[in-house]
């Protein structure tokens, strides 16, 4: 079946989309940078890249650094952070309904 990957322009220089959503998603899962980076086969140095690029697009963090726990710490999403994933999914599941008559219509080509 045919899908939608959404990528939404918020200015010249910056998006967001579905693996930039992913990331923010396991790092709440997992509470932490590292540990949502693994679950991606992503480097700590690639997702610390995408979070500073959220960071700036939205001019506030969209990740923090949380204190306790075994290992002494972790990081979870901001107040942004998390409006930004729930926002992303809202709009994600709101193009898929607009989108599915389409879709299907679509796979029926295809076959």
């Amino acid at each position: 079946m045919p899908s939608l990957s959404l990528r939404i322009d918020l200015d010249p220089e910056g998006r967001i989309g579905p693996g930039k959503i992913e990331l923010l998603e396991h790092i709440a899962s997992f509470g932490s940078i590292s540990a949502g980076a693994r679950q991606m086969n992503m480097s700590y140095k690639h997702a610390w890249g995408l979070i500073e690029e959220l960071n700036q697009l939205f001019g506030k963090p969209v990740v923090e650094a949380q204190k306790g726990g075994a290992k002494g710490g972790g990081a979870g999403l901001t107040t942004v952070g998390m409006a930004l994933v729930t926002r992303y999914r809202a709009i994600e599941r709101a193009a898929e309904a607009a989108a599915s008559e389409h879709l299907q219509a679509l796979q029926r080509e295809i076959g």
